[in-house]
């Protein structure tokens, strides 16, 4: 049993990581961990019989693995997943459709038939009595807006959620006695939230009401301008995140390939009737080294001095906005040079064109060491794969 539950880890933990998007920011490893632990907690307190707590912690650990194909059904992906990994395993048809059918019951809105069924839907939902609750509502909701654009303002999701943990039952007499009591604070602070919000609400309505004859006279930046910067910023900052994935997926995926070439391929070079194998690794090597060199480069930060003078701000010679001029300024002098900044508009909007211009040099440098690495990994690939089958053919021929 142990070490049937330990394959089940170890498959999952890697199956996750390999193939779930990382916009799941709730429906992930993290979750399934969680899962698995109220199930064992259940389990143990429990009087299951030791078939019954494998099949329990089975399902535990695959139940969620279907969200790497779909959303909607996920349930029946994770059985197949499930399923090809017990028959793997050599587990009887029995159990394999044992557990399968504890998986199908995390479905929403299945009714539990069986203890099992019940125990598992009780420890798929026990966040619900965490202390941390706010915190796994939170990622499920920025879950929600991601992976199914669907946004929720803060307001409707506690009324979402309250209108939930309301309808929530434990199907479990074990996992009422441990967690019910904690839903009910949950709950509570929910409702005392949702209080809160409806009196903000009101009060600034009234603000509102009060300041509608001043709101005219206000001198508002133009929203275009702000708007395009915005916009332009938040497109560089992506395209700096992309290429820094992007530079990092190289870099993984070429230490994979040092670390295998170093423990597979070098140590037969020292047979010598494998010398036909030198100058083949040797280029595999090279352009896998300068493959990881470019893609540290391109990720490498490049930080200033981090100073300025009064001299700089009077003269608009600084951009306030870039970290890098002001790291290592004391608070009372940076807080003195931002508000002369926002005294002047033409400062202001001065710094967020330097801004936006650098970003693009630094996008700029990343991109063409990124294509330069993307190249210099492919040639080298096709390269050593050449290299590699020459040198086979000339040892089969004696050459």
């Amino acid at each position: 049993m142990e070490t049937l539950i330990k394959d089940a880890e170890s498959f999952v933990t890697h199956y996750l990581n390999d193939n779930l998007d990382a916009k799941f920011v709730y429906h992930n490893l993290a979750h399934t961990q969680r899962v698995v632990s109220k199930a064992k907690e259940l389990s143990e307190d429990g009087d299951l019989s030791d078939n019954e707590k494998q099949q329990l912690l089975l399902a535990a650990w695959f139940h969620d693995t279907g969200f790497t194909k779909t959303i909607k059904g996920h349930e029946d992906e994770s059985v197949k997943i499930a399923t090809e990994f017990l028959k793997s395993k050599s587990v009887s048809e029995d159990d394999i459709e044992a557990v399968s059918k504890i998986i199908m019951a995390t479905e929403m809105p299945y009714e539990p038939k069986t203890r099992l069924e019940g125990l598992i839907r009780d420890a798929d939902s026990a966040h619900i009595s965490s202390k941390n609750y706010d915190n796994y509502a939170s990622l499920l909701r920025k879950e929600w807006e991601l992976t199914l654009n669907k946004k929720v303002s803060k307001s409707e999701w506690i009324e979402e959620n309250i209108k939930f943990l309301t309808n929530h039952t434990f199907y479990s007499a074990l996992a009422t006695s441990k967690w019910e009591s904690r839903k009910g604070k949950n709950l509570a602070n929910l409702i005392q939230s949702q209080n809160k919000i409806k009196e903000s609400t009101e009060k600034l309505k009234q603000k509102k009401a009060e300041l509608k004859f001043k709101k005219e006279k206000l001198e508002l930046p133009d929203r275009g301008i702000e708007t395009m910067f915005r916009v332009a910023l938040k497109n560089h900052i992506t395209l700096s995140d992309i290429a820094d994935t992007k530079a990092n997926i190289l870099l993984s995926v070429n230490a994979i390939i040092i670390s295998v070439a170093l423990s597979n391929l070098l140590p037969k070079l020292d047979n010598p009737s494998n010398t036909y194998l030198i100058y083949p690794t040797l280029i595999f090597m090279v352009s896998t080294v300068a493959s990881i060199i470019l893609s540290v480069m391109a990720t490498r930060p490049n930080v200033t001095k981090g100073e300025f003078s009064k001299e700089d701000v009077a003269n608009k010679k600084v951009n306030l906005l870039f970290f890098g001029n002001f790291h290592q300024m004391k608070l009372d002098e940076f807080e003195w040079a931002m508000q002369e900044m926002m005294k002047d508009k033409d400062y202001l909007y001065g710094s967020l064109t330097k801004d936006l211009y650098f970003l693009g040099l630094v996008l700029n440098r990343k991109y063409n060491l990124l294509r330069t690495t993307y190249t210099v990994f492919i040639v080298g690939l096709v390269v050593s794969v050449i290299a590699f089958a020459v040198s086979f053919a000339m040892a089969e021929t004696g050459l």
